[in-house]
């Protein structure tokens, strides 16, 4: 099993997406990569912690590839925008794929080498290694499971019947 940090707006309709695909094992949410440890939502809401709203995701490797991952996250978030995905503005709203093992760099830097041949306007999606990941407050975990009715930017019909679980 292998696991990778992905930010794409607001946790909450990114986790409702990768957590229904073929192959995703366990999803949480969090926060990544920002400037003090174990941050809360109302310090990230307040501008005291500098972090990215971001989805923990292991995956089964022999099931769904990292590269089809990425694929995924360019197919639910506009990768040209910077700090903003749907109605949801700010650093914490920021893109980026959080990695761990070097090996992961090379297959995220060769697909955002190709997309910016893609793409009119630069790709604006952070890569970093990652930097701390804190679980976000329990309420936020699984937050359209409890919550269907929630605000969700992401179209979670782009999922195709056959990459379903």
């Amino acid at each position: 099993m292998k696991r990778i940090v992905l930010a794409g707006g607001c946790f909450w309709g990114v986790e409702a997406y990768f957590k229904r695909l073929k192959g995703i094992v366990n999803t949480n949410v969090g926060y990544t990569n920002g400037n003090k440890p174990n941050p809360t939502y109302e310090e990230l809401k307040r501008k005291i912690a500098t972090h990215a709203e971001a989805v923990e995701i292991y995956y089964d490797e022999n099931v769904i590839s990292l590269r089809k991952i990425l694929e995924h996250l360019f197919r639910i978030i506009d990768p040209t925008s910077v700090n903003k995905q749907g109605g949801d503005e700010g650093i914490q709203y920021r893109t980026g794929i959080y990695y761990k093992d070097e090996e992961d760099y090379q297959v995220i830097s060769e697909f955002i080498s190709e997309q910016n041949k893609i793409y009119d306007n630069q790709v604006a999606v952070e890569i970093l290694k990652e930097d701390g990941f804190y679980l976000a407050e329990d309420y936020h975990q699984d937050y359209l499971d409890k919550n269907p009715t929630g605000y969700c930017h992401v179209d979670l019909s782009l999922l195709r019947d056959d990459e379903i679980k």
